[in-house]
């Protein structure tokens, strides 16, 4: 068997897509790199054959289907760059990469997206789900009879045939808001949850992980919810308003989604922004300016466009060399920022 691109990738210290950027001179690399890059596969006996792979791929129309939830969202935009950086490296190959965007969360839309990916021929499909038994048939029915393999990214669904899994570890984000917010409130006092839907199972988990974190080591801690904004600014601010109205002593919020704007607009509006300590979620949209007004304590990023990026490219990998996924479930990176953290812009 000859030397393949992940081996000369952990030999060089660097990801896969690195190499095949350097070996293959499509830039974005420093020089320097895609020097050392070369000389490794040199000595390790690489023997290329991009170009009649790119051909046989181009001559079998292979293409790679991605759905994304929550479309309009200020993560989904950071993600689909991500994805469209994917894109970009595929059709210098010679493939193809559709993407179908579904604005807000539906279960009728995902199975119409697949069935639509499956007209248009692809062979394999990244996707967001829904935790709902008929996507979940869906997913199964894709991989056991239709022979499409199926990635999940964000949200995960972990009981189906689907190869893997790349996104935060959400149990992990909702244990580390945990304990921030435990600090922040001195271990007592009434703490709401808002999240945006429930069978988002990136948002379901990030509530399991804060709750039973929470009552593991906060005991003090009086738990108010989950509500659901939908990720929509306008119910987040009017569920923050009720919250303030029936709990006039609340200190601490937790948003598990997008709706950053809306709790921050209530909260000053009752006169309450800064003293109720808040934490959400993601480095983007407004949420840094409401970090650095003091409206927001707490932000717990991941990396969106490795998100976007890494499943359409494990699946150019199987496709393309036959490259199974190096694990099931493949983790990105969990950052926490406050008020003084935040990048110069």
């Amino acid at each position: 068997m000859g030397v393949t691109i992940r081996q000369i990738a952990e030999a060089a210290g660097v990801s896969r897509g690195t190499v095949d950027r350097a070996l293959n001179n499509r830039g974005r690399i420093r020089p320097e790199v895609a020097e050392r890059i070369r000389k490794i596969a040199k000595e390790m006996g690489y023997r290329p054959n991009q170009l009649g792979r790119a051909l046989s791929m181009s001559k079998n129309n292979i293409k790679i289907g991605v759905i994304l939830q929550s479309a309009e969202t200020p993560f989904m935009h950071e993600l689909l760059k991500g994805v469209e950086a994917a894109r970009e490296e595929v059709d210098s190959l010679g493939g193809t990469v559709l993407v179908y965007k579904i604005p807000h969360i539906s279960q009728s839309d995902t199975i119409s997206a697949m069935e639509l990916m499956r007209e248009e021929g692809v062979s394999a499909i990244a996707m967001v789900p829904i935790d709902e038994e008929k996507v979940k048939e869906r997913i199964n029915l894709f991989v056991e009879e239709y022979h499409i393999p199926v990635i999940t990214f964000n949200s995960d669904v972990k009981d189906t045939k689907r190869l893997c899994f790349v996104g935060q570890n959400a149990l992990q984000c909702g244990r580390a808001a945990a304990g921030l917010m435990g600090e922040l409130v001195g271990g007592k006092g009434k703490v709401a949850v808002i999240s945006g839907y429930s069978t988002n199972t990136s948002l379901s988990n990030r509530v399991l992980g804060f709750q039973t974190e929470v009552e593991k080591r906060y005991p003090r801690i009086q738990l108010l919810g989950p509500e659901y904004c939908y990720e929509e600014n306008p119910r987040a601010e009017k569920i923050t308003e009720k919250l303030l109205e029936q709990y006039p002593d609340l200190k601490g919020i937790y948003l598990t989604s997008h709706g950053e704007e809306g709790v921050c607009s209530a909260m000053r509006k009752y006169g309450k922004a800064g003293k109720i300590k808040m934490i959400a979620n993601d480095f983007m949209g407004k949420n840094y300016e409401l970090l650095r007004e003091g409206s927001i304590h707490f932000l717990i990023g991941q990396d969106a466009r490795i998100q976007g990026y890494e499943p359409v490219m494990i699946l150019f990998r199987l496709l393309f060399n036959g490259e199974e996924p190096e694990r099931e479930l493949q983790y990105t990176e969990i950052y926490i920022r406050n008020e003084y953290t935040i990048p110069e812009v």
